[in-house]
């Protein structure tokens, strides 16, 4: 014990040597700042430090503190305005020879006349002011708000008197007369080591560090030096670091970018041709409901529609295409045109089909943020981001897709229970749905695929098969960062950010 407390007087920093001896006399922060002449601040962090090492015990607590406002001090020195009205009113009648006479502001003239009603302290008829007995009896002595304003500030509101509470109630209702504010006390004691170290004697004379002239000159010889205390609590640092799921976001495009694949772009403000015809869906179909997308209404239209693509993709709705009978029913091309903000990052894939730089054999994925209307808990939001893409190529089938999605579940969620089941979209055929176990939240759908349809994929150019897939990348951010609710992918709340996992 002896020679743990010897090494812990040796490792005692300048300040906690300067406020050791403080303790004996004083217990509080603000009464060590005053004898010491430290600031707040050192005072503070060398008793964290005598605290953490058993040598002082801390212990906060708090005051509510009074304080005089901007009228406050005015009124402490030229009276209250009811004192100023009623001298005023024993001169004068009129509410306006009385108002100037007092110097009162209206708001000023309107509270006193409030108060003096209310205490039976006047009559008022015909704008008019009579000074009633009891109004008169209070200019003889000083009112219960004058003797408040007259005390010493700042005051604690626990060792005010019944009556001075009840004038501090009734001040805290008018406007800036008193304001009232939580103050922090921090006490302190000595602990049996502490008096121990003290009863020792605290060593001065101890080098704080070994610099490089020291080591030159071999003046560090013979010196004694602050002992270092590596047990000793210090100021947490939060370096710089990328937001969490910005971070992942990027490492996921840096993955598809290594296996091979080529990023597709396309404009957040979308048609609803690209949208949802294109992927033969039915204009009919439930998704294009204002439920569901959010509608543009300035430009509600668009004019740069590829012509030749719109009017296959018409056909493909209305009789088919290849042996298939369609949709049957009347293609709008007005509404074709309309525009909605993106709902699927699908909707970026018959842009790149009908391109003429598509390779066949080729891989594309894209990365962007979806806006759909939607009840927002702990798994949906109303935007959000997706991960999709598609793989074109002779001979390719529902086998290389279910090992793909397997791929992705495991590399991008690190999911150890994955499960595939039958799903249904209109434009894949056969279509499949990707779930994964959350180890809190259970099964979460992670995205759907398929493949592409002829109906979607022949008006477009392309006869090779396409196996696609459209994945929520929040809820692989979910699982790759440990976090149970959507929302913490976009918070601002500080705290958790500083402790947030990056990846």
């Amino acid at each position: 014990m002896q020679h743990e407390l010897d090494k812990t007087i040796e490792s005692l920093h300048p300040l906690e040597r300067k406020i050791l001896p403080l303790l004996e006399k004083h217990r509080t922060a603000a009464e060590i700042c005053k004898a010491s002449g430290l600031s707040e601040t050192e005072v503070l962090r060398a008793l964290q430090w005598l605290s953490s090492k058993q040598l002082a015990e801390t212990s906060e607590s708090h005051t509510e503190l009074v304080w005089l406002d901007t009228n406050g001090e005015k009124y402490a020195k030229q009276g209250m305005p009811e004192r100023r009205f009623l001298e005023a009113a024993e001169k004068h009648k009129g509410l306006d020879e009385i108002r100037k006479a007092a110097g009162l502001e209206e708001d000023e003239l309107s509270i006193c006349l409030g108060m003096l009603k209310k205490n039976c302290a006047i009559e008022l008829k015909n704008r008019e002011v009579l000074i009633t007995p009891h109004g008169k009896k209070l200019l003889q002595g000083p009112m219960p708000a004058e003797e408040f304003l007259r005390r010493r500030f700042p005051a604690e509101t626990g060792k005010l008197g019944p009556t001075q509470q009840k004038a501090l109630a009734e001040l805290r209702q008018r406007k800036a007369i008193v304001k009232v504010t939580q103050a922090r006390q921090v006490n302190v004691q000595l602990t049996k080591p502490g008096l121990e170290t003290l009863r020792r004697g605290i060593r001065e004379g101890m080098e704080e560090k070994l610099t490089p002239q020291m080591l030159k000159t071999g003046s560090w010889k013979g010196k004694e030096f602050r002992r270092y205390d590596l047990l000793s609590a210090v100021p947490k640092i939060y370096g710089g670091k990328k937001q969490h799921y910005r971070r992942f976001l990027e490492e996921v495009r840096d993955q598809f970018i290594a296996l091979g694949f080529e990023e597709m772009t396309g404009p957040i403000v979308e048609t609803e041709f690209w949208n949802m015809d294109s992927l033969y869906m039915p204009q009919f179909h439930s998704a294009r409901d204002i439920q569901d997308a959010y509608y543009i209404k300035e430009p509600k239209y668009s004019k740069e529609l590829p012509r030749e693509i719109v009017e296959k993709v018409r056909q493909a709705h209305e009789r088919g295409v290849g042996g298939s009978k369609g949709w049957r029913y009347r293609f709008d091309v007005q509404r074709t045109h309309r525009h909605v903000l993106r709902t699927q990052d699908t909707s970026i894939s018959p842009r790149t089909l009908s391109s003429p730089k598509l390779k066949i054999p080729g891989k594309y994925f894209q990365m962007v943020r979806c806006f759909r209307y939607d009840v927002i808990d702990a798994t949906h939001l109303a935007d959000f981001n997706q991960i999709g893409g598609f793989v074109v190529e002779e001979g390719i089938n529902f086998r290389h897709l279910i090992g793909l999605l397997k791929l992705f579940a495991e590399e991008f969620a690190k999911a150890e229970q994955i499960k595939v089941v039958p799903a249904y979209f209109p434009f894949t055929e056969p279509s499949a749905a990707l779930y994964a176990k959350h180890p809190e939240m259970g099964w979460i759908e992670l995205g759907g695929s398929g493949i592409f349809r002829p109906e979607m994929t022949h008006p477009l150019g392309v006869k090779a098969p396409v196996i696609a897939w459209g994945l929520g990348v929040d809820r692989l951010a979910m699982f790759k960062l440990g976090i149970k609710d959507i929302r913490q992918l976009f918070s601002h709340d500080l705290e958790f950010l500083r402790n947030a996992r990056v990846i």
